[in-house]
C-alpha cells in the first residue's frame, strides 16, 4: 500500500488532534526558521506536545530531527508519527493530556 504524502498525512492529523482534543491549538512550525523542530506543536489546556510527521517508519530523519524531539520530550511530550503509529502516538497523547 503507497504511503501519502507527508502534506496530506499532517493535514488530516491536524484534523483528527483537533476532534480528540477540543479546544486545543495547533500550530506547524516553519522549517526555515530552525531546522529539525518537530513539525506540529500543540497546546491543550496547560500541556503541549510536539509532534515530527512521516510517511512511513523508514522514513529518514532529518539533521537535528532526532534530536529535537528528544529534547521537547523530556520536556512535556514529543513523538514521531506516521500512519504506521498514528493510533499508538494519539493514546499515549490523550494520557499525557489527562494526567
Amino acid at each position: 500500500m503507497k504511503k501519502p504524502l507527508e502534506r496530506i498525512f499532517q493535514s488530516a492529523l491536524i484534523k483528527e488532534i483537533k476532534e480528540r482534543f477540543p479546544g486545543c491549538m495547533v500550530f506547524k512550525t516553519d522549517p526555515n526558521y530552525i531546522q529539525g523542530v518537530p513539525d506540529l506543536i500543540i497546546l491543550h489546556g496547560s500541556n503541549w506536545a510536539s509532534l515530527e510527521c512521516k510517511r512511513g517508519p523508514s522514513e529518514r530523519l532529518r539533521p537535528n530531527q532526532a534530536y529535537y524531539v528528544e529534547k521537547m520530550n523530556e520536556m512535556s511530550f514529543s513523538r514521531i508519527i506516521h500512519p504506521d503509529n498514528k493510533e499508538e502516538v494519539l493514546n499515549e497523547l490523550y494520557k499525557t493530556f489527562k494526567s
